[in-house]
């Protein structure tokens, strides 16, 4: 080893020691006669000093040395002189008196400072990204993700699970997204898929007798990339035989608290998770995915304004539409502008406009409110009783503001929900320092395809529909709930899971409904169905993504930034210039040709 000692590790204890270190340059001081140099490595910075009287010659070589030139040191440990003394190092009580030293590579002036928490654009960072690694936050970063993925190795170790890989190149099977396609050259014309997540395979696990599995598995999805989404992303797949949905969710829960106790201890964990039915969640908050740090919970207005004499929400309820809306506390005194900021939020969304309702602009009590003190383009049309309900309905008060949207029941819930984490946003309702995990169980099994006219799966087809529900499947199969349950976090989706179709004829029936032909049945899903022949257990699953988590842990914004080498919007990956052309060869040998359209 180059090293002896890393340079975060020296403290008191080490004075008088020998040692040897290696690393970055960090910054360069020279006190005209004395050189200063800090040195990184991946545990922490220690001072070193260069002195004439100790070590003439490296000294000299000291005069080199620049930013991110990569040294060899050696010297003694010794304290820092009174006064001179870094609080913010952990290293800040010691320096190291250099006596030989070695420039082992010399650096170029980089595209951005490595040793400031300074704001980068984030395209040079992906371009430089073994650089941008080298900076504190992102080195946590890929710390916290290693110590993530550690805990969950062994504590499903500790309970009897088998880590088993599978294959990366599979076959094309429906999984929600677009699969990416890989071209075998030996058999000209057919294709292997990356898998979207291995889920046949870990049910065909579940069959082989395997009973418990895991895998920290990467999976491939060709879709639209956004913060929380990669086209290629790691997740915790697993998978266990003979269990119910609590014996799942009752793991995950212990999995989970136990993880944030271990690698963040500083963060509160809500317990225990509560969990919540689909239809409900989606009334309540107008999402699968909500965030339930802070409450803003939306109201159903229908029942008090159909028989109103405000147009737009009596046609609007007549038409089968709803009329929902949140309360913002506090905020009646809010301008024009800002009110109109969030009118166009809510247009942006979908809605034809946003109804917004002032209870006056001071705190007080709602037995007080008098008409004339309501702002609202809508104030003429309610009567007084009407507001006080409304407002009742939506747990307002003097002085707070009501967000109001009427129309078609999904796109209400969209826009109030996006309003409602605006506010909690605005309002700063959301502890950063605590994550509200939940579970929502009871999703629909299917959902009609307008655009294809045939059903469609929620979650996948291998999802089992709840027994009682099983005889829906015939006659009305948009009734029909699943055993599907999701994890979710501070508006995030953490995981998706489910109980799965065990039984061959039930399994056949399903597909047949998502509108496959018995040939397309036995050409996809072949295999699974013919294992089902063969005594298959009762089985279930879940597969929290590893990023988001880790990126919830973090702080951070973006999956990218737990990622070590993601890549960006557009799905780009900037330091290595990919996707990129292949040469004519390359197409040739793999029996392709590209069109040109």
């Amino acid at each position: 080893m180059l090293k002896s000692h890393s340079c975060g590790e020296l403290r008191k204890g080490n004075v008088g020691e020998k040692v040897t270190l290696a690393g970055w340059v960090d910054r360069r001081r020279d006190h005209g006669g004395l050189i200063f140099i800090d040195l990184r490595d991946r545990e922490g910075t220690v001072q070193v000093v260069f002195n004439p009287e100790v070590s003439p010659s490296c000294h000299g070589t000291a005069n080199d040395m620049r930013s991110e030139y990569v040294i060899n040191v050696s010297g003694e440990v010794a304290l820092r002189p009174p006064g001179t003394e870094n609080s913010q190092l952990s290293t800040g009580d010691v320096e190291v008196i250099a006596s030989d030293c070695t420039i082992l590579s010399v650096s170029e002036t980089p595209p951005f400072y490595i040793n400031q928490e300074i704001e980068v654009e984030e395209s040079l960072r992906l371009r430089y990204r073994y650089l941008d690694l080298r900076r504190s936050r992102m080195l946590r970063n890929l710390t916290l993700r290693h110590q993530v993925v550690k805990f969950i190795r062994d504590f499903l170790d500790a309970r009897g699970f088998l880590e088993i890989e599978t294959p990366i190149m599979i076959k094309s099977t429906p999984e929600g997204a677009r699969d990416y396609l890989v071209p075998s050259r030996v058999h000209p014309g057919k294709f292997y898929a990356l898998p979207q997540s291995p889920q046949q395979l870990k049910q065909l696990l579940m069959v082989a007798g395997v009973e418990k599995y895991f895998q920290i598995a990467h999976c491939f999805r060709d879709e639209d990339t956004r913060a929380d989404r990669q086209p290629e992303h790691t997740q915790l797949d697993l998978e266990m035989s003979f269990v119910t949905e609590d014996d799942i969710l009752n793991l995950m829960e212990e999995l989970l608290t136990a993880l944030v106790l271990a690698v963040k201890p500083e963060i509160k964990v809500i317990k225990p998770f509560p969990r919540l039915a689909y239809d409900d969640t989606m009334e309540r908050f107008g999402t699968d995915k909500p965030d339930l740090r802070f409450g803003l919970e939306l109201g159903d207005l229908s029942d008090i304004v159909a028989g109103s004499e405000f147009a737009v929400f009596r046609d609007t309820v007549a038409s089968g539409g709803r009329v929902k809306g949140i309360c913002a506390p506090g905020c009646g005194g809010y301008s024009r502008n800002q009110l109109e900021e969030l009118n166009k939020i809510a247009q942006g969304l979908g809605a034809r406009g946003l109804l917004t309702v002032a209870l006056g602009d001071a705190p007080g009590s709602l037995n007080d409110l008098t008409l004339d003190m309501v702002k609202s383009v809508a104030a003429r049309y309610l009567t007084l009783e009407q507001v006080k309900e409304i407002a009742g309905r939506l747990g307002g008060d003097m002085g707070d503001l009501l967000l109001i949207v009427a129309g078609e029941p999904k796109m209400v819930n969209k826009v109030l929900s996006e309003l409602r984490t605006e506010m909690g946003r605005r309002l700063e309702l959301a502890d950063p320092n605590t994550l509200a995990f939940a579970f929502i169980q009871d999703f629909p099994l299917l959902r009609w395809d307008e655009e294809l006219g045939r059903w469609d799966s929620e979650h996948h087809p291998f999802t089992a529909p709840k027994d009682e529900h099983i005889p829906l499947l015939d006659t009305e199969p948009g009734k029909v709930h699943s055993k599907h349950y999701d994890i979710v976090c501070n508006n995030y989706e953490l995981a998706s899971g489910s109980i799965r179709i065990h039984d061959s004829e039930l399994q056949h029936k399903i597909f047949s409904l998502l509108g496959y032909s018995d040939e397309e049945i036995q050409q996809r899903f072949g295999t699974i169905l013919e294992a089902f022949h063969y005594g298959p257990p009762p089985h279930g699953g879940i597969a929290p993504g590893i990023d988001r988590i880790v990126m919830l842990l973090a702080g951070e914004e973006t999956i990218r930034e737990v990622i070590a080498f993601p890549k960006n919007q557009s799905a780009v990956d900037l330091m290595l210039d990919a996707p990129s052309p292949v040469t004519e060869e390359q197409l040739t040998e793999l029996h392709l040709r590209l069109r040109n359209e």
